[in-house]
This record gives C-alpha cells, structure tokens and sequence, in this order.
C-alpha cells in the first residue's frame, strides 16, 4: 500500500493506495469514528492482490493530524471524492464501517450513481426518520462526557463495547493508545463526530441508495442502537441484511473471514451483472 497525503483547507488526509490495472472495481474501505485504517487490516491483507485498494485515516484520526475541527460530514464525503478523482479510483466500491457508512450516504447523496456499491459494516441510516430526537440531543453533546470519563475506564469501555473477539478487542486497544495522554483529542474527534452526524441527520435530506447494496451487523453489536436501525432499515429499504454471529460493533475484525466471505460474493455478483 502507498500512502499519500491530500491538503483540505482544514488539515492534511492521509491515505493509502493500491492500484490493480486489471481490477473491475476499487474498495473503498472508511473506518469508524475513532479507529483508523488498522480497522480493516484483514479485509485488506485478504483482498489486496484481487482489487484496487483504499483506505483512509479520517479527518482528525491517527496520521490525519493536526486537523481543524470545522468541517461537515458532507465536507468528508466532498474530500473524499476528490482524492478519489485524483487517484483515477475506478468504479469504486464503499465499504463503510460505523462513521464509514454514514460518510458513505453522505458521498451518494452528493454524488449520485458513482458508487458502484455500497455495503455497511455496523452503521446505520442517515435518514431523520429512523432517529428519536432524544438521540439527536444527546450526539450533539457527547464531548463533555469524553472529556470528564477517566481514561482508563473510557479505554476499557471503548474497547470491550467494540469487539468481543481477542483479536479485535486488541486491535481496538492499540488503535486507542494512539490517544494515550491526549484525551482532549481523542473526546474532540469523538463529540465533533457524533455532532455533524446529528447535523446531517437534521439535514433530513433523501439519502438514497440506488446502487446495490448490503448491511452487515454483528449479532452482538452494543454500540447505541445499531441493531434496532439495522433491523428498520432492512424492513423499510430491502436492502439485504446479514447478522454476524461473535461479532460486536466491528464485525469485520471479530469475524474477518466471514466478513470478507460477504465482500467477496457481493463484489463478484457485481461482476457477473
């Protein structure tokens, strides 16, 4: 993988890259609030040599620092199409985990019928129908909370509420320590995020999904209420939905195999169409 760096008016995004000349389609792959590019490690160690590949640090996250917090989500989406456009990413796939998955939706809805798939890892939708507004007020103040829970504490909740596999619990602890003896900056990514997803909820735009689709979700999720948004969401779009047994809110690390089994098969019944 090659990282390269791409300059916003708010901060520099750091990214990584491989180009396959003769791959169909690009993976996509957005980590969740919090966690960086080391969050699909096994997706990309596993599909590296059959597709074109990207990840990225997000805005404010590990290597994408020092950063401005005074973007949007729609910001992220923009930026986001722009490195695809200088990478010449072809007929990309986004594959969104948690925040991934909302920046996802954000991109479709800027950018319409450029994705040639999307699948969600433990996200959720952005349409204001599916969220109480009690939840709206409450993600719009959760950097207080970040800053005055005792960091250990916060480290063991943040890990233990992400994964229940050995592997991804320790993944996630090591993806926590990069904030080790910088709270203010981890609580600062983790309420300015949870802030412009309210926002962008608020937004009440149509969010539309109208390339094929897959929502994928650990059957031991305990993150907010993805399970119940995951189960409306399927009713009311279609959109087929898959259950991962010992999995937590990052699936994709408790259940790798699995995970990249579901990317697998969904990628090549693109090809087969």
């Amino acid at each position: 993988m090659q990282e390269n760096i791409y300059s916003t008016p708010s901060g520099q995004i750091h990214y990584w890259v491989k180009q396959k000349s003769n791959s169909r389609y690009s993976l996509v792959f957005l980590p969740g609030l919090t966690a960086d590019h080391r969050l699909f490690d096994r997706q990309i160690e596993y599909f590296k040599e059959k597709y074109s590949i990207f990840v990225w640090d997000a805005p404010g996250h590990a290597a994408s620092w020092p950063f401005q917090f005074n973007f949007t989500l729609s910001d992220m989406a923009r930026w986001l199409n722009e490195i695809i456009e200088k990478e010449s990413i072809q007929d990309p796939i986004l594959i969104g985990q948690s925040m991934g998955g909302y920046i996802g939706q954000s991109f479709m809805q800027q950018f319409p019928g450029k994705l040639k798939g999307f699948i969600s890892i433990d996200s959720a939708p952005l349409q204001r129908r599916y969220v109480t507004a009690a939840e709206i007020w409450l993600l719009k103040r959760m950097e207080p909370i970040y800053r005055l829970y005792p960091w250990k504490a916060l480290l063991k909740s943040g890990v233990n509420g992400c994964a229940v596999s050995a592997y991804g619990r320790k993944l996630m602890h090591n993806i926590m320590m990069t904030y080790d003896g910088d709270q203010e900056r981890y609580a600062k990514i983790a309420g300015n995020g949870f802030k412009i997803l309210a926002e962008a909820i608020e937004a009440d735009l149509p969010y539309k999904i109208e390339c094929p689709a897959l929502l994928i979700c650990g059957e031991k999720d305990q993150a907010g209420s993805t399970k119940r948004y995951n189960r409306a969401w399927h009713k009311t779009s279609g959109i087929p939905l898959q259950w991962i047994r010992d999995a937590g809110h990052n699936s994709n690390t408790d259940q790798p195999e699995l995970v990249n089994d579901l990317i697998e098969t969904f990628v090549q019944g693109l090809e087969i169409d």
